[in-house]
């Protein structure tokens, strides 16, 4: 994959953010899964070999240890789904008064857990997908395509979500490395061997940005008139309020009428704040990554995931979206939610195919 037909990076994040909506609307396990496979495919197909690209494992990680966490909250703290299958009784905390409601311990029924790990795979399987974003997107080209009025915090982003997945390789090579001399790479002492190493290497690799980034004029700002700067600063939190509101409205059942009005007039006054915004950055583009029919399509089908789950979840006989913990059933596994899912797949075959050398990041 040359820089010539390279996927832009925003397209894998519109990809992954719509992977994401089609997870938020069911806490189905088999449509949680399918999604969750249809990411981790496509991943496999398309990832280069940067080091942002490895972090998908960890984000795996991360979901599963969200899925145990909820359970043993649930356990230790209670549910209010109430249960007829007892699986076991813990010790039960007593409680003063003031905290009615509030139980620690006690019986741990088989309804809580299950609708604890329904919930959990939920949040997973979002992780998941902005996972599979962070390792299809090259983060540096990604921060070369942001409206001007965002760079500021675009780099910020950009530095953190590099962090992470070079420090994940350093710990690989460095316990490779001690592998290969025959030294435990497990155990108290051999972490705190192998993280004085990462830290000074993270440490050097800021040091090496800040001067890069000084180097090339990083900051420099242009005047702007005050009233400029105040409609900016009003347009831009006016059309936050109305994403915030209006992706409420989307969520909540009850104000899915206001919700779509609301948020593309957000959307239109923030977009009309980081024009004006915009004015101040004094920078320029080189060689600007373009948006092409591939960049459509993949784009294009996670929006159509997530739309086509929307749709199925307004519609009766959605039931299957959200099983029932209370008597206890079996999923199953909806058809139109399930093909809709796989639309996701798309850009397994139509991005650009890797050649296996690491992606630059000029």
């Amino acid at each position: 994959m040359s820089r010539s037909n390279a996927l832009h990076a925003g397209a894998w994040w519109l990809w992954a953010l719509g992977l994401a909506v089609a997870a938020s609307r069911t806490t189905n396990p088999l449509l949680l899964g399918l999604l969750v496979g249809v990411a981790g495919y496509v991943v496999a197909a398309r990832r280069t070999d940067a080091p942002w690209a490895r972090s998908y494992g960890a984000f795996v990680k991360l979901g599963l240890l969200v899925i145990g966490v909820r359970v043993a909250f649930s356990v230790a703290l209670g549910s209010p789904i109430a249960g007829t299958h007892v699986l076991f009784t813990l010790p039960e905390v007593p409680m003063p008064g003031w905290a009615d409601g509030v139980r620690i311990g006690g019986r741990v029924f088989a309804e809580q857990i299950v609708f604890a790990l329904y919930d959990g795979a939920k949040l997973a399987t979002l992780l998941i997908c902005v996972g599979a974003a962070n390792a299809l997107a090259n983060p540096a080209r990604l921060l070369k395509s942001l409206p001007g009025a965002l760079y500021e915090a675009g780099v910020a982003v950009v530095v953190a979500m590099t962090f992470a997945p070079n420090m994940v390789a350093d710990v690989l090579r460095l316990r490779t490395a001690r592998r290969l001399r025959g030294r435990p790479t497990g155990g108290v002492r051999a972490v705190a061997q192998i993280g004085l190493p990462v830290l000074e290497g993270a440490l050097e690799r800021s040091v090496a940005v800040a001067a890069s980034m000084d180097a090339r004029g990083y900051g420099r700002t242009a005047q702007v008139p005050p009233a400029v700067r105040h409609t900016t600063t009003a347009l831009t939190l006016g059309g936050l309020l109305g994403v915030c509101a209006g992706s409420y409205g989307l969520l909540a059942a009850e104000g899915a009428r206001f919700g779509v009005p609301l948020l593309v007039a957000g959307l239109a006054a923030a977009a009309g704040g980081l024009w004006l915004g915009g004015r101040r950055s004094v920078r320029s583009r080189y060689r600007p990554d373009r948006w092409g029919v591939r960049s459509w399509l993949v784009a294009g089908s996670g929006a159509a995931v997530a739309a086509l789950m929307v749709r199925a979840a307004t519609v009766p006989g959605s039931e299957a979206l959200h099983p029932g913990v209370v008597p206890l059933t079996a999923p199953e596994l909806p058809l139109w939610p399930a093909l809709s899912v796989l639309i996701g797949l798309l850009p397994a075959f139509v991005a650009p195919v890797p050649v296996g050398a690491k992606e630059s990041t000029r």
